[in-house]
This record gives C-alpha cells, sequence and structure tokens, in this order.
C-alpha cells in the first residue's frame, strides 16, 4: 500500500497548493489552462484507444458499461457523494465541485498504470510506477484544484479506495497484467472514458464519464470470453 499511500498524499498536497493559488488566477486564464488540460486529456485517450486491437471488444465493452453504469446510477452515486462532501468543506453556491471530484477521479484511476503499479506494490514490493503517476497526479491536482475547488480533495479519497481496492486483489487481477490482449482491450475501453473526460473540459460535451467505469471489468471478460472460444488453429502437416 506505500504507493497508494504516497499517490494520496501528492493528490492532497497538490490540491492544497492548487486551492491557494487558484484564487489569485483570474477566471480567464483558469479557462484557457482547463481548455489545454482537456486537449492534453483527449490525446491520451485517443493514443490509450489506439492499443486496441479488436473494436469490436472495445465497443461492446464501453456500450454495455455505459448502460450498466447508468442502471446502477455510478455517475449519480459519485454526485451525492461530492454533495455531501460540499457541504462538510462549507461550499456554498453553484459550482462546479462535483465535476471536479468526477473529472479528477477518471483522470486519476483510469489507466494501465494504476493497475500496473497496485500490482507491482502488491506483488513485487516496489512502487516505482506508482511514483511516477504520483508526480504526474499531484502537478495534475494543482490545476485541477485551482480550477474545480476543493473537490479534488474528496478524490485524494477516492484514489485511497480504489488503488487501495487494486492492490488488495492484486493476485487475482494478476492474470489481466499478463494477458497482452485483455491488458490492451482494457486500455483501449479507459481511453474511451478518458477521451469522454477531455471533451467535457472542453465544454463540447457532457457524456458523465463515470457512468463508464463498468467497461473496464467488462473489457476483458469479453477478451475472456473471446479467447475461450476462439477456434484454435490448425496444425501444419
Amino acid at each position: 500500500m506505500r504507493g497508494t499511500l504516497l499517490n494520496t498524499g501528492t493528490v492532497a498536497v497538490g490540491a492544497t497548493i492548487g486551492l491557494v493559488v487558484g484564487k489569485a488566477i483570474p477566471c480567464s486564464y483558469q479557462t484557457v489552462a482547463l481548455h489545454g488540460l482537456g486537449l492534453v486529456t483527449c490525446g491520451i485517450g485517443l493514443k490509450m484507444f489506439l492499443q486496441g486491437k479488436n473494436p469490436l471488444i472495445t465497443a461492446l465493452a464501453v456500450a454495455g458499461g455505459g448502460v450498466l453504469g447508468l442502471a446502477l446510477g455510478i455517475h449519480h452515486g459519485i454526485e451525492l457523494i461530492a454533495d455531501w462532501s460540499k457541504v462538510q468543506f462549507g461550499q456554498s453556491g453553484e459550482n462546479r465541485f462535483a465535476e471536479g471530484v468526477i473529472t479528477s477521479f477518471v483522470l486519476f484511476c483510469i489507466g494501465p498504470m494504476t493497475l500496473l503499479g497496485c500490482m507491482q506494490d502488491a506483488l513485487e514490493k516496489k512502487i516505482e510506477l506508482l511514483s511516477i503517476k504520483s508526480t504526474l497526479d499531484g502537478i495534475a491536482s494543482i490545476f485541477l484544484a485551482a480550477l474545480y475547488g476543493a473537490g479534488i480533495l474528496v478524490t485524494a479519497v477516492l484514489v485511497l479506495i480504489f488503488q487501495g481496492t487494486l492492490t488488495l486483489f492484486a493476485r487475482h487481477l494478476h492474470p489481466i497484467a499478463n494477458n497482452e490482449q485483455m491488458l490492451n482491450e482494457t486500455t483501449a475501453a479507459g481511453g474511451s472514458i478518458m477521451f469522454a473526460t477531455g471533451l467535457g473540459l472542453l465544454d463540447l460535451a457532457s457524456l458523465r464519464p463515470a457512468n463508464y467505469l463498468p467497461a473496464i471489468v467488462i473489457a476483458p471478460v469479453a477478451v475472456a470470453v473471446s479467447q475461450r472460444f476462439a477456434k484454435p488453429k490448425a496444425a501444419k502437416p
């Protein structure tokens, strides 16, 4: 859990710095920074999506994940947590508190580095990957907190819960990391969610990316099923 604790700490520290700095940044500059972050997020999402080799599995995972996420009310559930936290932080009026929680959670927790880093931490007792991720997340949290406010501190807790769970169940997730096709298609599904988040940062679309989170579970399951029923290649004479 050392890597996850480090990651949680860097997000919390970065968010605190962002809250202090954000008060001195004019809204016009905040908007420019937000759109810049959106462009980078779209680029990362596209790069992740292109790692997939089977568009059919990606489409099935993302579409099915969206339907399942809507039925489970994932986006609404995170909004409720954010609204409750907003009251605890003494926030009032209309702001982007909940949007900040959801956006930063997707940015910090969706991607192969999260899964591989948690597995490395649990199985090899190494935190190199999560150390790199912690640095990147800490820097991003400064900008996000300056733009969205105290909601990014809530995300630090969500990072602790999410990555802590992955670390605890690392042995059960080991087959995914060792199966290149599973990892690629899971990354592609995560890239689609990341791209949707980028569109939201650019104010081009509000797709509620949190509802699509089940896609990163459906993708490896779909790969496992396809591999199970794939016809074996005929042996050469």
